[in-house]
């Protein structure tokens, strides 16, 4: 019997009523902002201005692991929280000041506890010019909440830009051309959907070769996400950066809209790079669809950036010497706002 095509709300996670929730919640959270706050819901981190001092813009972004968790080694869910913070405070220019962690378990386990944070304090040390200090944290035992041996991990990051230096997306237009940096693997977004996929419709095992792959789930669900934190720094001054986009849930078309200013579309070519073979499988075990795919998966993509296409030449050649294999995916052309992926 042929079955409907598997959605990610059919794995628990429904964008579309998140998307619903967050418009009801943004007056609420807008009604508290006072003149400090320069930036509204969906950046990929908020943007504070003190008012002590007017030249610089604090960052503040948060994230969770998600149901990575519960495949991957306990060192690589900690540095994962920790590389996702960071690209998502690069978005905006900026350079990370501090971290902060949230930990909730059933029970607490020794293992786990230092498990993650060895991972994040690896991390702290290597994705960025300088040391992220760890400066505080919360563990939170509830047997009532999470079950068995689960647990959530959440990670909070607080950086600071010069304003003059700020990356907002706001000088996006016609004509900029926009390059992907290559993921490694699911990274942090889509896991609810590829458990359903390999360990309900496949009934594989975390020790499972995944069928034409030559690698065991266990192996691919653990790929670290990877920051993209560095290459970036390193290109910063030497380019016209306009836009920089975390492709985490909901994609590239949800991520790359969330940077475009309005009359701005963003034309990904899916040809110029090979999306990675996790993701193949994915659809085809699953009869997941194209639109779907993109949306819930980085589909091999982990960030992009918006340039001045006279910048694009340097940009590649800087980013190549530095052990990066950037990819031009596409153009920013005049319409109605929004990602086209052809």
């Amino acid at each position: 019997m042929r079955r409907d095509p598997l959605t990610y709300a059919d794995a628990g996670v429904d964008i579309g009523e998140a998307d619903v929730a967050l418009e009801r919640m943004r007056p609420l959270l807008e009604s508290t902002y006072g003149p400090g706050v320069v930036s509204k819901t969906g950046t990929f981190a908020a943007l504070f201005v003190p008012e002590q001092f007017p030249d610089q813009v604090l960052t503040a972004t948060i994230d969770g692991v998600g149901t990575k968790a519960k495949v991957a080694p306990h060192h690589t869910v900690g540095g994962d929280i920790v590389r996702h913070c960071g690209n998502d405070t690069i978005c905006q220019g900026a350079s990370p000041l501090f971290f902060l962690d949230y930990v909730g378990s059933g029970t607490l386990s020794v293992e786990m506890a230092e498990g993650l944070t060895r991972g994040m304090a690896d991390t702290c040390r290597e994705i960025g010019c300088l040391t992220i200090p760890i400066i505080g944290g919360e563990t939170a035992q509830m047997p009532d909440t999470y079950q068995g041996d689960a647990y959530d991990l959440v990670g909070c990051m607080i950086g600071m830009v010069g304003r003059s230096c700020l990356i907002t997306g706001e000088g996006i237009q016609p004509g900029n051309v926009v390059i992907g940096f290559p993921s490694v693997g699911i990274h942090t977004n889509g896991y609810s959907l590829a458990r359903k996929v390999i360990f309900e419709i496949e009934g594989l095992s975390v020790g499972s070769e995944i069928p034409g792959l030559g690698i065991s789930v266990g192996e691919e669900l653990s790929k670290p996400h990877r920051s993209y934190l560095k290459a970036i720094q390193m290109l910063q001054g030497k380019v016209v950066i306009r836009g920089i986009a975390h492709i985490t849930g909901g994609g590239l078309p949800d991520n790359i809209r969330r940077i475009l200013p309005e009359a701005c579309r963003a034309v990904i070519r899916r040809e110029t790079w090979d999306a990675l073979p996790i993701f193949a499988h994915i659809q085809k075990a699953g009869g997941v669809e194209d639109r779907e795919m993109f949306r819930v998966f980085n589909m091999g993509i982990g960030m992009v950036l918006a340039i001045e296409r006279e910048d694009q030449d340097q940009a590649l050649e800087l980013l190549q010497i530095h052990n990066e294999t950037p990819i031009v995916i596409g153009e920013i052309v005049q319409g109605e706002r929004g990602v086209e992926i052809v």
